[in-house]
Order: structure tokens, then C-alpha cells, then sequence
């Protein structure tokens, strides 16, 4: 497969704000639904996949590589359709995790089928269909380039240690945004958002799951293993800075607008919004903090009942060939799972394309490597007395 690259007119977290989707709660978000717990014998459908070459995907809009051309067409899903010939229906539903969680959860818990094979989740919305027993453990020995590829740093995360129920779609880095020309200044660490030179003019993501992983990180906290002291630290610290006037307001994704207008000089951001940002002004910059930033996935699952399991894990696979990862990772421009990817792009014809492999917020390099983690989620239990404290601090 060649490798060109392409760039989306808008980035698909951009978007979300535009739909409504930015960082909000829904109904069910709090309550876990403990009684809806699937065993792992009840989880597992017939699977018709050697007689029926196909799958439905459930994706976020602009998440996947489409032809400057023709935007029907998307190669790295044609390709694989033409190498297995495996039809999919690839459906961009997903406009918010928890919107998604609702429209979901009355099959999963009453152990129906959703009518999906694949779905691309936030990994914190992961950890929750992970705890219910939504999702099934995907056969890694249909896999082997994703037991070859995937990137050690994403292998084993808290909710799903080793993997065996998700796999990471592209993952990407929650760290500062600022204005260098504007600011007159670097930004290197967390602390330096409250600066005398930027009161009122930070903003701080709205959302619980969003925000407080990199506030943590600023206080020298392991965000592997955060407790609940030190979420009320951070979150006194917020009250203390919102009273002092230093931050603006609470974003969803709109945080870009602002800081493309000159509205806000730094604010907290996703890697993959400033790769955007930075083609048109390349005065905006992202840092990862020195203390470290979290590193975050959206992640691929197979939900249960599935009627076509052994096709998606087929597609999974598909998307941690080196090449087919690169192809993706040149349009959609968010930190690659696939680190053998790196040479692919490396080796492209197009320069423009040749960089990217050199771009450490598609491919971190070894320092900011070293300064990266996952966070625990947040869990059912915690998060009713969570969420009322953090989106009452953020006005939601």
C-alpha cells in the first residue's frame, strides 16, 4: 500500500463539540448497572463468519483515512475488503461516549445482540463495558500483528490488563496548547498555566475523564494509581484557581477556537487538535509537561453476541500491519500504535509524508516516552461523588 499524506478539512475530536458531544454525563454515566453484569460464558454468539464475509464497524466521524478524490472510498478499509474479501458497513455513529453507552446499553444488559461486530470507544468507556462483561476476548491467535505491533507502552492498561479485550484505534497525548508568539514565552510545566502573565486567559477541559489525569501529573501524583484524596486535592486547587479568576471557562473542544483567536494564551489540549492547529498558525505549541501527561486511547471491541467475531478480529489485525498503520496515521495524524509504522512513513516517496515519522506527537520519541501514562479509570463506585464535585466546579 503506498502511503500519501492526506489532511482532514477537521479533526474528529474538533468535531465533537459541533455535535453536542463535548465532555457531557449522561444519564447512565454515574450508575454503572451493576445488575447488568454478563458472565463470561453468556458472551460469546454463534459466529457466522466463514459463511458470511462481512462486518459492521461503529466509528466516530473523521477517524479514518478517505481519498482527496473521492470520499466514498476509503483505502486502508477497501484494501482489506480486496485482501479478505470481507464487506463492511462502516457506520460513523459515535458522537459521545456516554450517548453511545445509552443507545448500547439496553441490548448488552439484556443479553441481546447490538447489531454491531466493532465499536471504537474512549478507553475510560472501555473500562466500564470491560467491568459489565459487555465485550468479548478477542482470539490473539487470529492476530499475530497485533501481538507483534502493538505499542508496549499501550499493552496493558489497568481496566484490561494485557489487552485481551481491546486494542487501541489511535491513541494520543492530553497535555498544554499554547500561544508562543502571543505569550512571549515557553511553557514547560503544569504549575505554569497560574502565571500572573495568564490569569484569565487559560481554559481547562470541562469534562471529568478529560481533565484530571494531566492536574494530577502536576502534582507529582502516579495517575496509575491516583486515590481519592488526591482528586480533592486537585479539585480545592481548581476551586482555589476559578476564584482567583485565573481560568476563563471550562471547554469541550472549542478550546480551538479559542485559542486560534487569541481568546486564551494556554490551555490544556489533545495532541492530536494541535497537529491541526499547528498547519495554520505554527506558533501553537504542545508540551508535554515536565511532570509527565497522560497518554489516552480509543480503543476497538467486540461487543457480545457479535455474529461476526472471527471477521472483526481479522479487520483489528488488518490495522496493526505496518503499512496499513502508517496509511492510517498519515491522515488522521494522532499518536500511532503501531511504532513499526515510524519507518514505513519514513520511507515514503512525498516528504511532507516523510515527516511525519519524525513528528513525536504521532510518534513520541524516547524522552517523551519516558513522561507519559495511563491513567486508572475512574470507577463506578467513585464516580456518582466524583462527578458532582468536578461539574459543579466546571459549571456543567
Amino acid at each position: 500500500m503506498s502511503v500519501t499524506r492526506k489532511s482532514p478539512a477537521l479533526s474528529r475530536r474538533s468535531l465533537l463539540s459541533a455535535l453536542g458531544g463535548a465532555a457531557a454525563l449522561g444519564p447512565l454515566a454515574g450508575c454503572g448497572v451493576p445488575a447488568a453484569y454478563v458472565a463470561p460464558g453468556d458472551r460469546a454468539g454463534a459466529d457466522l463468519s466463514a459463511r458470511e464475509r462481512r462486518l459492521t464497524w461503529s466509528n466516530w466521524p473523521l477517524y479514518i483515512d478517505t481519498d482527496d478524490e473521492d470520499t466514498t472510498r476509503r483505502p486502508t478499509l477497501d484494501d482489506f475488503r480486496e485482501r479478505t474479501g470481507i464487506a463492511v458497513d462502516y457506520v460513523e455513529e459515535i458522537n459521545d461516549n456516554d450517548e453511545f453507552f445509552g443507545k448500547l446499553s439496553p441490548s448488552l444488559m439484556n443479553h441481546q445482540r447490538t447489531g454491531r461486530d466493532l465499536i471504537v470507544v474512549s478507553d475510560w468507556m472501555c473500562a466500564r463495558f470491560v467491568r459489565l462483561g459487555w465485550v468479548q476476548e478477542m482470539d490473539r491467535t487470529r492476530q499475530p500483528n497485533v501481538v507483534k505491533y502493538l505499542d508496549p507502552l499501550l499493552s496493558s492498561p489497568a481496566f484490561d490488563p494485557g489487552r485481551r479485550s481491546t486494542v487501541p484505534w489511535q491513541s494520543g497525548i492530553t497535555g498544554i496548547a499554547y500561544n508562543r508568539r502571543r505569550l512571549g514565552r515557553e511553557i514547560h510545566r503544569v504549575s505554569d498555566l497560574w502565571a500572573d502573565d495568564l490569569k484569565g486567559r487559560v481554559t481547562l477541559l470541562s469534562g471529568l475523564d478529560e481533565a484530571f489525569a494531566l492536574l494530577m501529573q502536576g502534582n507529582g501524583v502516579d495517575i496509575t494509581r491516583w486515590t481519592a484524596d488526591d482528586f480533592h486535592t486537585v479539585c480545592d486547587q481548581v476551586e482555589g484557581h476559578v476564584r482567583e479568576g485565573r481560568i476563563r471557562r471550562f471547554t469541550g473542544n472549542d478550546y480551538i477556537k479559542d485559542l486560534a483567536a487569541g481568546d486564551v494564551l494556554a490551555c490544556q489540549a489533545y495532541s492530536g487538535d494541535v497537529m491541526q492547529l499547528r498547519a495554520d498558525d505554527p506558533d501553537i505549541r504542545f508540551v508535554v509537561p515536565e511532570e509527565s501527561a497522560e497518554l489516552w486511547s480509543e480503543s476497538l471491541m467486540i461487543p457480545n453476541l457479535a455474529r461476526h467475531k472471527a471477521n472483526a478480529e481479522a479487520l483489528v489485525d488488518h490495522y496493526y500491519d505496518p503499512e496499513v498503520a502508517a496509511g492510517l496515521a498519515a491522515w488522521v495524524n494522532y499518536v500511532c500504535p503501531v511504532p513499526a509504522a515510524r519507518d514505513v512513513l519514513a520511507s515514503a516517496g512525498d516528504r511532507d509524508t516523510a515527516a511525519l515519522a519524525e513528528d513525536p506527537l504521532i510518534f513520541p520519541d524516547a524522552g517523551m516516552r519516558a513522561r507519559l501514562a495511563i491513567a486508572r479509570d475512574v470507577t463506578s463506585a467513585e464516580r456518582p461523588e466524583f462527578a458532582k464535585r468536578w461539574n459543579a466546579i466546571a459549571g456543567l
